[in-house]
């Protein structure tokens, strides 16, 4: 298996000295940490059949609406690229089993959010289920970190833990974009990314192949139409209603990728030149401050929020995500006869899932649509700042199971 490129850990260092100096400010002086989040540079006076709420842009608005995308664009590209290429880690019937581990650690996550908050939630604001979509999503470069320190850089484990955490990001971003009882839909604007993605790869990407006349390869492998593309995409996703996070997505499978996998985040993509890699080299190190802006943003920790909902979210990702991702396994492996990639067992399969109970980037973009602001999303975000400690104790674990 490659060695997972060491840049992971250069995006989990930004993102924390973020979410440190967030911290700081928001206890020492919240009035002034908000006010610089919620300052209105300016107001978009957009037409109603393009927006039909009032836009005012703010520093938080940059950077989870437009900056973030790219994110999500970068981590959504490996997770295709497990699924189309050759010795893809989901490619064909090996599939079967990060899906059953999705799908399980999803349905974990809810049902003991669920569960519990009906048990113990006193929010006069709460309602029956509400912010369920919260804790499906992780956070997959901190889980990089920790898993890279339990398992070591180049063990298969570290590579099905990146690859079920981007995929719970990716699901619970869905959910919460899908499921948001505040969010005006208008899905006609879907046809935008729709067309963008038939067009670049009409005139661009399609039959791109050795034997090409060297115009249209040399036209097939220029990145300046795909970010073109990229961009409509965005606006189209944005407009619909939908997290505008998600908004480079539907583009990533149409631009001319590698013929083979390497694994998730593999050291040896820093050497391909295809569209798609090339790409994603540009975004390496502005990502590292994008992820430190986020931090910065959406991550200041009240340390006096503790509440209910604290111990709503700590279940759901400690108890209800871990076991789910464990009877997902279990069915794919037992019910389906599929084998577990070369080299789990049982200890690297209980130190994934308690990995998986790691949660932040993804379930703090999901906060402000999923749970009323205020009280309630702060002490969700405290469980979210809290629900880190599981990558400690993975460490520990990971000394003390034998092997």
């Amino acid at each position: 298996m490659y060695r997972v490129s060491p840049f992971v850990s250069r995006f989990a260092h930004a993102l924390l000295a973020g979410v440190v100096l967030a911290t700081v400010w928001v206890n020492l002086s919240p009035g002034s940490y908000y006010d610089a989040l919620e300052w209105r540079l300016f107001d978009l006076d957009l037409p109603g059949w393009l927006a039909p709420l009032p836009v005012s842009v703010t520093p938080m608005l940059i950077v989870s609406d437009l900056l973030m995308t790219f994110f999500v664009a970068f981590i959504g590209k490996e997770f295709w690229e497990a699924l189309v290429l050759t010795r893809g880690a989901m490619a064909g019937r090996r599939a079967i089993v990060p899906v059953a581990g999705i799908l399980g650690g999803a349905l974990g996550a809810i049902v003991v959010w669920v569960a519990v908050a009906a048990l113990i939630e006193t929010a006069e604001e709460a309602s029956f289920a509400l912010g369920w979509q919260v804790p499906v999503g992780g956070d997959v470069v901190l889980a990089y970190v920790v898993a890279r320190g339990v398992f070591g850089a180049g063990h298969p484990a570290l590579h099905v833990s990146l690859l079920l955490t981007i995929g719970l990001d990716i699901l619970g971003l869905l959910l919460t974009g899908l499921t948001d009882p505040e969010a005006i839909f208008r899905l006609a604007w879907l046809a935008l990314p729709a067309l963008a993605v038939l067009l670049v790869w009409a005139l661009v990407a399609r039959g791109l192949t050795p034997d090409l006349p060297e115009a249209r390869r040399r036209r097939a492998l220029t990145l300046w139409p795909y970010v073109l593309a990229g961009g409509l995409s965005w606006f189209g996703v944005a407009a619909s209603g939908l997290p505008p996070a998600l908004g480079l997505l539907p583009v990533i499978p149409v631009i001319p990728h590698a013929d083979r996998s390497f694994g998730v985040f593999a050291e040896a993509e820093e050497f391909l030149h295809d569209p798609l890699n090339r790409l994603a080299h540009l975004l390496v190190r502005p990502l590292a401050v994008v992820l430190f802006f986020f931090g910065l943003t959406r991550g200041g920790i009240d340390l006096a929020a503790f509440a209910p909902t604290t111990l709503v979210l700590l279940a759901a990702v400690w108890l209800g995500k871990p076991l789910g991702l464990l009877a997902g396994l279990a069915v794919a492996v037992g019910g389906l006869g599929v084998r577990l990639p070369a080299g789990l067992g049982l200890r690297e399969v209980l130190l994934v899932a308690m990995i998986a109970g790691m949660g932040f980037t993804v379930p703090v973009l999901a906060l402000e649509s999923a749970l009323p602001g205020g009280a309630m999303a702060e002490a969700a975000r405290l469980g979210l700042a809290l629900s880190l400690l599981a990558g400690p104790l993975a460490l520990l674990a990971g000394r003390v199971l034998p092997r």
